[in-house]
């Protein structure tokens, strides 16, 4: 197995949130955290020091190249908020159409606030693509 620089561990994610700043991101990275939980069934669990993730698939590429990975999860930068959408973008552009004010890399939401975007899109965004990659990756 490669040896990923971010990997999950058993950092504190509530006094991890307690320090977001300011009051609004934090506000905001706890209704992620309410959400991602509902949706994946999984509790909230550290992977690195600044991503918080919910649930876990193991991929194998081709290369032989091996690790595990979140199924979702979020991480509050200082210019944003970056929601991770591993099963990428392509199948979802009409839930994009609808979102509101974001952008995207490849398997990366970035918002500024929730308020920005229609939180039930986004639900149904996360929902998708956490189903396709328990599909995708399934034992």
């Amino acid at each position: 197995m490669s040896d990923l620089k971010t990997r999950r561990n058993d950092g504190d994610v509530d006094d991890y949130l307690e320090k977001v700043e300011p009051k609004q991101k934090r506000q905001d990275c706890l209704a992620l955290r309410a959400m991602m939980e509902e949706i994946t069934g999984e509790p909230a669990m550290m992977w690195g020091d600044s991503i918080v993730g919910f649930g876990s698939y193991h991929y194998v590429y081709a290369s032989g190249r091996e690790g595990d990975w979140l199924l979702t999860g979020f991480a509050p930068r200082q210019r944003n908020l970056t929601i991770h959408i591993m099963a990428g973008f392509d199948n979802y552009g009409e839930l994009l159409d609808r979102l509101g004010k974001h952008k995207t890399s490849v398997s990366c939401l970035y918002i500024n606030k929730l308020a920005d975007v229609d939180e039930e899109v986004l639900r149904e965004l996360i929902a998708h693509s956490v189903a396709e990659m328990r599909t995708r990756y399934q034992d």
